[in-house]
């Protein structure tokens, strides 16, 4: 596995010895640990759970009342206008939607006059990922906006430059993994300007789409998964393929239809980009980013164990409690790591892989399969 950073682990510290997460809402690990799978899955399916409202993050970083104001302005002054601009806004800050891409987040960060983290925040409310320092455009638009500079002039300096070599994206060997750490030292150091596209046109070859440090969580997760250990009678069984793995570990009864009629909105949001065979095999071969929600059921499998190591969580003197909190604050050290949003119970996934965490003599796995098969009953066959 992977070491984490000091800087990750104090990062993840900060949240807080009580379980909290960044957003500041409470878990209650009571409530979670009593509840039984059917309890759980009513909990779902009857949308009790208190999503997280995009328009209410806005309110909380920028609580002037010009809030609507301000955004139209600056979509406006930026030639994004118009009724359907208008319309767009109007939902966001309802808690209708929320920004479907990132240049649209990152807008908002510089209309508001938003930090770099801020806008890390807000990305990962809106994406599997914050602002990726391997991402030419990420990096320049982070510049800019530590800086105090405006949307329209990171754009347009953004747009002055090459774009980054990439024939083919790289999958992490060795130090590699370190390389998006490495840029962001480089351009943490960038004082203007000159610099900084003298800092860009030196990095060109080592820009790059998908989150290195995330595939290689990913990678030691689904080998435990496709290599798997021998059986009581010491025979090895063959490598699992990638549709066996999909099957056998994270399909866990989700239905595969596309019909949502009749879900909750919790129900659509956890079944929403459940992972398949293909999504599997894209991210093997360097086609596709991991996925959180990916990242998230690998860690539930496999329970974090590689090769049968010793774990002193798994003592029988270590309570439930305290077996959960290791589990919090080892999937919140990844997601950090990776550059994810930390678990948060307003998120309908983050919740179910909670509950999931809260398990006591059965594999969190098995405890999540349980509330998907009360969860989407209508749908089995």
């Amino acid at each position: 596995m992977q070491s984490i950073s000091f800087a990750v682990r104090e990062e993840v510290i900060s949240l807080g010895s009580k379980l909290y997460g960044k957003s500041g809402s409470k878990f209650n690990y009571s409530f979670f640990s009593r509840m039984t799978p059917a309890e759980a899955a009513a909990y779902l399916r009857d949308d009790r759970i208190v999503l997280q409202d995009f328009g209410d993050v806005l309110r909380e970083m920028y609580p002037r009342s010009d809030l609507r104001e301000r955004l139209t302005a600056a979509f406006e002054a930026d030639g994004n206008g118009g009724p359907a601009v208008r319309r767009k806004i109007w939902n966001w800050l309802d808690g209708q939607s929320h920004p479907s891409t990132r240049e649209d987040v990152f807008h908002i960060a510089f209309a508001l006059g938003l930090s770099e983290s801020q806008a890390n925040f807000l990305l990962g409310l809106c994406s599997d990922y914050g602002i990726h320092y391997r991402s030419g455009r990420d990096m320049v638009y982070a510049w800019f906006l530590r800086t105090g500079r405006g949307y329209r002039q990171a754009r347009d300096f953004f747009a002055s430059l090459p774009p980054p070599i990439r024939p083919s994206e790289p999958l992490p060997t060795g130090s590699g993994i370190h390389v998006t750490h490495e840029l962001y030292d480089a351009f943490l150091r960038v004082a203007n300007e000159e610099e900084l596209r003298a800092a860009y046109l030196a990095n060109l070859p080592r820009f790059g789409a998908l989150h290195l440090r995330a595939y290689a969580y990913f990678e030691n997760y689904f080998d435990q998964l496709t290599h798997p250990e021998p059986d009581w009678d010491g025979d090895e069984e063959p490598d699992y393929s990638v549709e066996t793995v999909m099957e056998r570990y994270l399909t866990m009864h989700m239905p595969s239809g596309r019909s949502r009629a009749g879900f909750s909105v919790a129900q659509k949001l956890i079944k929403q980009n459940w992972p398949n065979a293909t999504v599997l095999r894209n991210i093997r071969t360097g086609q596709a980013d991991v996925p959180r929600k990916v990242l998230l059921l690998l860690y539930v499998v496999t329970e974090n164990v590689f090769n049968g190591g010793y774990r002193e969580v798994d003592e029988t003197y270590i309570g439930p409690r305290e077996r959960f909190e290791d589990h919090w604050w080892t999937l919140n050290a990844i997601m950090a790591d990776c550059g994810m949003p930390a678990l948060d119970p307003r998120n309908p996934t983050d919740w179910l892989v909670l509950y999931a965490l809260t398990a006591r003599d059965e594999p969190m796995s098995g405890r999540m399969e349980k509330v998907i098969r009360r969860l989407y009953p209508e749908t089995r066959p």
